[in-house]
């Protein structure tokens, strides 16, 4: 099985949700990849942002040698099941399906609702933090 998780700069939800659902995978003996990518270019090279960093590595996840890329049409061919955190990460990765089997690939992460960007507030890093944990646990039960 190979996840990818999107979000808007690549360097605080879905570097979070790709270390998490690595982790989970592993917990689970599932033999998973999993990788994380942005709809924008702002970070592409970089690491995950400190922040997010510090809160996986509180709850014993190693994030720190991920690095930000920006998302691919060829991404559609590689993964199986690609996250996003929210709606307007929905429509830029739908707006790049070239078909219907390519958007049918695509989900928000917590179902209907979405993933808030913590990046303009720390103390937000926990409860995004556990929101992503809480559907990564879901994403294993549906498809292990």
């Amino acid at each position: 099985m190979k996840i990818l998780m999107v979000c808007l700069g690549n360097i605080c939800r879905s570097p979070l949700a790709h270390g998490i659902l690595e982790h989970l995978a592993a917990e689970n003996g599932l033999d998973w990849q999993v990788d994380s990518a942005g709809t924008g270019n702002w970070h592409v090279g970089e690491g995950p942002d400190r922040r997010s960093t510090r809160t996986a590595r509180e709850h014993g996840i190693d994030i720190s040698k991920q690095v930000c890329r920006l998302f691919r049409i060829s991404d559609f061919d590689e993964y199986d099941h690609i996250f996003v955190m929210d709606r307007s990460n929905l429509s830029d990765i739908l707006a790049k399906a070239r078909n219907a089997a390519d958007a049918q690939k695509v989900k928000l992460l917590l179902g209907d609702a979405i993933v808030p960007d913590p990046y303009h507030d720390d103390t937000q890093f926990e409860p995004v933090f556990q929101m992503i944990e809480k559907g990564c646990k879901e994403i294993i039960q549906k498809l292990k």
